[in-house]
């Protein structure tokens, strides 16, 4: 039996809920742990010989954590020493064994070399599928920029070779773009890819469709999407914003007018899963070097991203 601690009996009787404890505990309902579980299963070490291995559904849990508040293997570490609702969220306490910061490193290295996170971001959207929240018959499609670090303080002196700047604006950032196709009813992410900050948003757009979608939305940056090589033989309506450019000099009450604000505000869709990516879950910056490592985050976050928006649905 699990003995309680001093700590553990004086944060039981406090009175006060925090907002990361509602956070917590409302993503604890939300994650399907057990089919999560069932895909990493296969990979994660048994312990047949040697040292046993944390339980699976503990470092999962941390991982999770790990994405939620964008925190460093060290970071993570310490959280856990330091955050009763982080421990009790991934069921730890001090009496027992704490994750260190290099088995962390390990087991996000583990997904990352097996590619789950692309397999736990479609088991997500199998597991919203079966809660009545399908894909529909139209896709928006958009790109945003997530900034990498310019300096060049390491040891070959140089920036990230696969970061690339481009110029927004009068302002130039220098990272990747992380373009995203989503459902233009409920705004959920069914597809995801990610390229340097330099190349063109219309470039993806062929990856962004899940190929049953009548339409795809987007902004001025796709016009021409439908004469690419590659989408030429999708049958879809193309519904692109009109360049600012031509729209200027139309007056405001004429048909084209009203024609660009309802695409305008079925468009919008796409900018909430951003918000949740960038200002709840902190990745407004990459963590990484590299596309690749930095994909694989954002496919989980993409999938918590879907979790939170449909949380009405689910939690009802």
């Amino acid at each position: 039996m699990h003995q309680v601690t001093f700590a553990e009996a004086e944060y039981k009787l406090k009175r006060r809920i925090t907002r990361r404890e509602k956070f917590l505990s409302q993503m604890n309902t939300l994650i399907p742990w057990q089919r999560l579980e069932a895909q990493i299963a296969p990979c994660y070490p048994r312990g047949k010989r040697g040292r046993q291995p944390y339980p699976l559904s503990v470092m999962l849990r941390i991982h999770c954590m790990q994405l939620f508040y964008n925190l460093s293997d060290p970071a993570m570490e310490d959280a856990l020493y330091e955050i009763e609702s982080m421990r009790n969220f991934a069921g730890l306490t001090l009496s027992g064994p704490i994750p260190d910061e290099t088995t962390i490193l390990n087991f996000r290295h583990l997904l990352e070399s097996n590619q789950l996170s692309t397999t736990l971001f479609g088991e997500i959207n199998k597991h919203l599928a079966e809660n009545g929240m399908v894909l529909r018959e139209g896709t928006i499609v958009d790109a945003t920029i997530i900034s990498a670090p310019t300096s060049t303080k390491n040891k070959k002196k140089k920036r990230d070779p696969e970061m690339h700047q481009t110029k927004k604006g009068n302002q130039w950032h220098f990272g990747m773009k992380m373009h995203i196709g989503t459902d233009d009813t409920l705004g959920l992410i069914h597809s995801l890819d990610t390229t340097a900050a330099n190349q063109h948003d219309i470039t993806a757009t062929g990856k962004l469709l899940h190929g049953k979608e009548k339409r795809v939305w987007g902004d001025s940056g796709y016009t021409g999407a439908e004469k690419r090589e590659e989408l030429k033989s999708k049958a879809v309506e193309w519904l692109i914003a009109e360049k600012r450019s031509r729209l200027k000099y139309r007056p405001c009450r004429t048909e084209l007018r009203k024609v660009e604000k309802i695409k305008a505000q079925i468009r919008a869709k796409v900018e909430h899963p951003f918000r949740y990516i960038k200002n709840i879950f902190g990745y407004g910056k990459v963590r990484y070097r590299g596309l690749e490592k930095n994909t694989q985050r954002l496919f989980l976050l993409a999938g918590f991203t879907n979790l939170l928006i449909g949380k009405k649905y689910l939690l009802t």
